[in-house]
């Protein structure tokens, strides 16, 4: 299948890093280098890096012939130990645009998606080994409904735990639809009739307990911020309300980090900001993009720059 991406808030994040001429931008989720292409036509030198091995490959393709572009197979986390390998102190921006791509969703035999029957993946890393069979066949009831509810806010969660473990102990279920199948179980008739498809919370929830796409977000951020050269910018692009959180409260956090009591006429604490928040409220995409790309609805846009 052809890696195909489209990607959402293009020209709003490429204006949002401000790129200079010959500065070093790091695109740490580059899909299949939509992003990274404006970077280079910008003027800017290029760190493109994805965990999903098809997506460098795919982005690979597109760039080549393009000067100063390194791409690197690797988890946007791990972006310190980037840099070092690549003998790089700091850069000039950061770029994610985070959760899954168009192209993960459309192939079906990756199980990232409901409305196609494939095996249980839903790995963005396919070298990883615990995949989306091993929560759903693995997790205590628990766990599940924790899981479940956490991250796709889903308020049958402590059901669909619980028919998951009864459908289980009959066989393992292996495939989308049969965890459909149950899902639709679990779930009451009534309550199924609004809120689009009965599976859509709990395969996003699985889906982000199989990447940890939220447990790297607010350390990650961290980190570019420390890697970041002062006037340059992180931009960051986010699809759900977790974790837009996560990036608004940590923006936040490292603009006014004072940890003083209300009370105390001066800081003593210390901390200094390391940013200064460019976009007070997220930018959306126009009615343009949103005709031309459905899954542009939810994109946010969030900004900072370093102090």
């Amino acid at each position: 299948m052809e890696f195909k991406h489209i990607s959402v808030l293009k020209n709003e994040s490429i204006e949002g890093l401000n790129i200079k001429p010959g500065g070093l931008y790091v695109d740490g989720t580059l899909g299949g280098g939509g992003h990274g292409l404006e970077i280079l036509k910008a003027g800017g030198r290029l760190i493109g890096i994805d965990r999903d091995s098809e997506a460098i490959k795919a982005a690979g393709e597109r760039l080549k012939g393009c000067e100063n572009v390194s791409l690197v197979h690797d988890n946007f986390c791990n972006i310190s130990e980037i840099l070092d390998s690549l003998s790089v102190d700091k850069a000039d921006g950061f770029l994610l645009d985070l959760g899954v791509s168009s192209y993960q969703l459309d192939n079906g035999e990756r199980g990232f998606s409901y409305n196609t029957d494939a095996p249980l993946d839903m790995r963005m890393d396919r070298d990883k080994s615990c995949s989306a069979f091993d929560v759903v066949n693995s997790y205590s009831e628990d766990e599940l409904n924790r899981v479940i509810k956490e991250y796709g806010e889903e308020k049958w969660s402590r059901r669909i735990a619980r028919f998951i473990i009864e459908e289980r102990r009959v066989k393992p279920i292996e495939t989308t639809f049969e965890l459909n199948t149950v899902i639709k179980k679990a779930i009451p008739k009534k309550a199924r009739e609004k809120g689009g498809h009965p599976s859509k919370r709990t395969f996003q929830a699985i889906r982000i307990e199989v990447n940890n796409e939220l447990g790297i977000i607010e350390t990650t951020i961290e980190t570019m911020a420390d890697r970041l050269n002062p006037g340059g910018r992180i931009c960051i692009i986010t699809f759900h309300s977790l974790e837009d959180r996560i990036v608004k409260n940590t923006f936040k956090r490292l603009e006014n980090p004072c940890v003083c009591p209300r009370e105390f006429p001066v800081c003593v604490c210390g901390k200094k900001p390391k940013v200064k928040i460019i976009t007070r409220k997220p930018v959306t995409a126009g009615e343009a993009e949103l005709g031309e790309n459905n899954r542009a609805h939810s994109a946010k846009l969030r900004i900072a720059e370093r102090l």
